[in-house]
């Protein structure tokens, strides 16, 4: 009986151990847990956008096949002007992507236009004597400029890697029409040129265009 006792006592007394070991490994298993998901929650974290991705970004969330090419002279607000948003030219990509980070490319161009005016191809293009808020950052030679003037002037080339995320390309069709778009993040079909948002016709859209027509600018801007 008495080593039936001491058994006993014994047996509680390694179970209490054991107990305190469970114990320990449940609190153990516990932290790892918490540690891998901590780890995982860090790598799920989005870091901050560039500039550059914001203005990508940007750019795609205005595509709309259903906008109406439509040069027309159209009176406008001042600041924060824009046509009507079912109509709108290959500029209006431009001022409405910028607009969305919360840059006016009307007050913009018109600031500096304003004590600059001769810098500008007003005069020797369109006849132009003055400013006007209405047109001049809708049409590209006057983009060019001001962002020529305000941002960088990028090298002009036949190779695909120099036109990066967010940056602006403007090229000459048929010798004749002033054009310009936006590159964005997205790859054409065979991975070796970013797409670009512009309207030359039909609508704000996302095409593979970098090289169907001469490229006559390239540019990068933030302000």
């Amino acid at each position: 009986m008495q080593t039936t006792q001491k058994l006993f006592i014994l047996d509680k007394k390694n179970m209490k151990h054991i107990l305190l070991i469970v114990m320990a490994i449940v609190a153990i298993n516990g932290m790892k847990k918490e540690g891998i998901q901590s780890s995982l929650a860090v790598e799920h974290i989005t870091p901050p956008q560039t500039f550059e991705e914001k203005l990508s970004s940007a750019a795609l969330s205005i595509i709309d096949p259903m906008v109406v090419y439509d040069p027309s002279y159209i009176s406008i607000k001042y600041p924060n002007g824009d046509v009507p948003a079912t109509k709108g030219v290959c500029t209006d990509v431009i001022i409405r992507t910028y607009r969305k980070l919360n840059i006016d490319l009307q007050k913009e161009v018109h600031e500096d236009m304003k004590t600059n005016f001769a810098k500008y191809p007003n005069l020797k293009k369109w006849g132009m004597s003055k400013t006007d808020t209405n047109i001049d950052h809708r049409r590209v030679p006057n983009l060019e400029t001001f962002f020529e003037r305000k941002g960088q002037k990028l090298a002009v080339t036949t190779n695909p890697i120099d036109y990066k995320t967010g940056e602006i390309v403007s090229w000459m069709i048929n010798g004749k029409l002033p054009h310009i778009g936006i590159i964005t993040s997205k790859k054409s079909a065979d991975g070796k040129r970013n797409l670009i948002v512009h309207n030359v016709g039909g609508g704000q859209v996302l095409s593979d265009c970098l090289f169907d027509y001469e490229i006559v600018g390239h540019f990068k801007y933030k302000k």
